[in-house]
């Protein structure tokens, strides 16, 4: 990473962090049912492999069809815990309130994850595991799959919403054709 993007990345982070200060792990527990439903690996057509890297992916952008199932290899190739989350652009926004509170509470440790505090309860009967069937929350090094049914919904993309790194440019478009 250039020092411009990091200062650039380290700004966005700041400001973010000043933004969602006030969230709360309530809304978008929803997570990615408008973009879709968790596939079958057994259904799944193709794999994508996708590379996390310090606020970008690779690929930037990919094509599906609607109700295709597509197997994802998500692997963190960067210095910082990122994330690949399928979603809305709304259900992203609502999201971040959530990762946000994963970093104030020291879930998210810059390149670590503290294990033993997501499993935090947070009130009303909520954690913060990162378990839901659209994600994955990779500290760097590691890689994980997430297999996920397409909707016909025209408006999802994929997105890191680690505090800044959406802000940053850390997402991507899925092209649902």
């Amino acid at each position: 990473m250039t020092v411009s993007k990091f200062l650039v990345a380290a700004a966005t982070i700041l400001l973010s962090a000043t933004t969602f200060a006030a969230g709360t792990h309530g809304g978008g527990h929803d997570h990615g049912a408008a973009s879709g439903e968790p596939g079958k690996a057994s259904e799944a057509s193709r794999t994508i492999t996708v590379e996390m890297y310090d606020n970008y992916y690779e690929p930037g952008s990919i094509i599906v069809s609607p109700g295709e199932t597509v197997r994802f290899v998500v692997e963190n190739k960067g210095s910082l815990v990122h994330e690949f989350n399928i979603g809305t652009p709304e259900m992203h926004e609502g999201h971040q309130e959530e990762m946000m509170m994963m970093v104030e509470h020291g879930v998210i440790q810059g390149g670590k994850l503290n294990h033993d505090m997501m499993e935090m309860d947070m009130g009303n009967g909520q954690s913060m595991k990162h378990d839901d069937p659209n994600s994955v929350l990779l500290e760097p090094g590691q890689r994980q799959e997430v297999i996920w049914k397409f909707s016909d919904n025209s408006n999802i993309e994929f997105a890191c919403n680690v505090p800044g790194h959406y802000q940053a440019g850390m997402y991507g478009d899925v092209k649902v054709q």
